[in-house]
C-alpha cells in the first residue's frame, strides 16, 4: 500500500503540467510557463493571447517549408488551478487543460517521420483554430476551382465542342452539399470549437457542447456539464440536443473536423505558387513561402527538436528562442509522459498500469488539494534537508580546519 502511494506521488510530481496559465507571482508552474512560452506568437483567440513577444525579430523564424504538419495525439490533463481553488462552488481544485501533440515531418523523406523531425505540444484551442481556418480556406478554393472548371466544361459541351480538360465534376455535388448543409439538416462540427450551451431544462440546468479528445487519436464534439467544458458526460450524445430554429433535429457534419486529426494526410508547410497566365510558376524567382497555419502552430508550441535530429529549428536561432531551448529537455520528457499513457482520457493520472487513477471521481476536491499540498511539502522538506546537510558538512570541515590551526 505504501509503495503504491509513493509511486502515485512520484507520478504526480513528475507529470505536473508545465503549461498552466499564470495566476500568481509565487506560482512555480506560472514561472515555468512564462519561460516556456515567452517567445510564443499567439493566434487570435489562443490561450497564449495574453503573452507578448519580447523584442523577437520577425525575420528570425526557422524555415519550415520543407516539412509537413502531422497530428500525433491529443490529451486532456487535469492540474491544480488557483481560480478553481478560490471558487467555493467548483467542487474541485483541478482544471482540465487540453493539448495536442504534433510533428513537423520532412515532406519528401523516403524514411517517413522516423528521424529528422520535430515534435511539439500546443493547446488544443490554438491548434484547432489554426488548422480549421486553413482547412476552410482550402475547401473554399477547391469549390471555386470546381465551379470554374465545370462551368467551362459545360459551356464547351453545349457549344458542341470537346471538353477542355476532361475535368471530374463530381465535386459539384459535394460543394452543393457543403453550401446547403443547414438546409439539409446538418451543422458543421467546427461550429463548436468553443464551448457553448446547447440545452437548458425548466429548472435552469444546462448542457454545453465543445471539443474533446477521444482515445488520444480523435477530436470529437461532446456534451459537458459546465460552461468551461471541463466535465465531459460521455453518456450523452450531442446530436440529441441539436435543433434548428423550428425545433427540428439536426446532425453534425464531421468532414472538416476530421482533417485536423488525420495522421495519414500531413499538410505541407510550403505554399504552392499558382501559375500565371503564361503557365509560369516563377518558383525560381520567389523565396519559398510558409503556410500560415504551420507558422502559427510552430510559434505557439513548446518544442522538442534536438533529440529527433530536426534540422534548422529553434536551435539555429538561439537568441530568439532562448527560453524554449533552456526548457527543451523538460518539454521532451513531458511529451513522452503523455505518449506513455500517464493520463486517462478525462485527464486523470493513471497509476499502476491503469489499475487505479489519481484524481478520478472517487477522490474529493479536498483530498486532491491535500494530496497536492502534501507533495509540495514533501519536496520542500527534502530540499531543505539537503541544504542543511550541505551546511552541516561544510561547517564541520571549517571547524576542524580552525582547530587544526590552533593546535599548530
Amino acid at each position: 500500500m505504501f509503495a503504491k502511494l509513493a509511486l502515485a506521488l512520484l507520478l504526480v510530481k513528475a507529470s505536473a503540467s508545465p503549461f498552466a496559465a499564470k495566476k500568481t507571482k509565487n506560482d512555480a508552474k506560472a514561472r515555468y510557463v512564462s519561460k516556456l512560452t515567452k517567445n510564443a506568437k499567439p493566434t487570435a483567440r489562443s490561450q497564449l493571447q495574453a503573452r507578448k513577444l519580447d523584442g523577437q525579430d520577425a525575420d528570425a523564424v526557422p524555415d519550415i517549408t520543407p516539412y509537413s504538419v502531422k497530428f500525433e495525439q491529443c490529451q486532456f490533463i487535469k492540474s491544480y488551478d488557483d481560480e478553481m481553488a478560490d471558487n467555493e462552488d467548483a467542487g474541485t481544485v483541478l482544471a482540465t487543460k487540453r493539448f495536442v501533440v504534433f510533428r513537423l515531418c520532412p515532406t519528401n523523406s523516403e524514411t517517413g517521420c522516423n528521424y529528422g523531425y520535430g515534435e511539439y505540444i500546443v493547446d488544443m484551442e490554438t491548434y484547432l483554430e489554426a488548422y480549421v481556418q486553413y482547412a476552410q480556406e482550402q475547401q473554399e478554393d477547391w469549390c471555386e476551382t470546381c465551379e470554374e472548371n465545370c462551368e467551362q466544361e459545360e459551356e464547351a459541351e453545349e457549344d458542341g465542342g470537346r471538353k477542355l480538360q476532361n475535368y471530374d465534376c463530381s465535386c459539384v455535388d459535394t460543394c452543393e452539399k457543403i453550401e446547403n448543409m443547414e438546409e439539409n439538416g446538418y451543422i458543421d462540427a467546427t461550429e463548436f470549437l468553443e464551448c457553448q450551451d446547447i440545452y437548458e431544462d425548466n429548472y435552469g440546468n444546462q448542457l454545453f457542447a465543445g471539443p474533446y479528445c477521444s482515445e488520444g487519436k480523435k477530436i470529437k464534439i461532446g456534451v459537458f456539464l459546465d460552461e468551461d467544458c471541463m466535465n465531459l458526460d460521455s453518456s450523452k450524445d450531442v446530436e440529441d440536443y441539436l435543433q434548428d430554429g423550428d425545433g427540428y433535429a439536426m446532425k453534425l457534419s464531421h468532414a472538416l473536423l476530421k482533417k485536423t486529426y488525420d495522421a495519414d494526410e500531413p499538410v505541407s508547410c510550403l505554399v504552392v505558387e499558382e501559375e500565371d497566365e503564361n503557365g509560369n510558376d516563377n518558383d525560381d524567382e520567389n523565396e519559398p513561402e510558409v503556410v500560415e497555419m504551420c507558422e502559427q502552430l510552430y510559434e505557439a508550441s513548446a518544442k522538442c527538436e534536438d533529440q529527433h535530429g530536426f534540422d534548422g529549428g529553434a536551435e539555429a536561432y538561439a537568441e530568439e528562442y532562448m527560453n524554449q531551448l533552456d526548457q527543451e529537455d523538460i518539454v521532451c520528457d513531458y511529451i513522452s509522459s503523455i505518449k506513455a499513457g500517464t493520463y486517462s482520457e478525462t485527464g486523470d493520472i493513471i497509476v499502476s498500469g491503469g489499475n487505479s487513477v489519481v484524481g478520478g471521481s472517487g477522490t474529493s476536491g479536498g483530498q486532491k488539494f491535500a494530496l497536492t499540498i502534501f507533495i509540495l511539502g514533501s519536496v520542500s522538506l527534502a530540499a531543505y534537508a539537503a541544504m542543511l546537510h550541505s551546511q552541516l558538512t561544510s561547517g564541520d570541515k571549517a571547524d576542524l580546519s580552525k582547530q587544526g590551526g590552533a593546535m599548530a
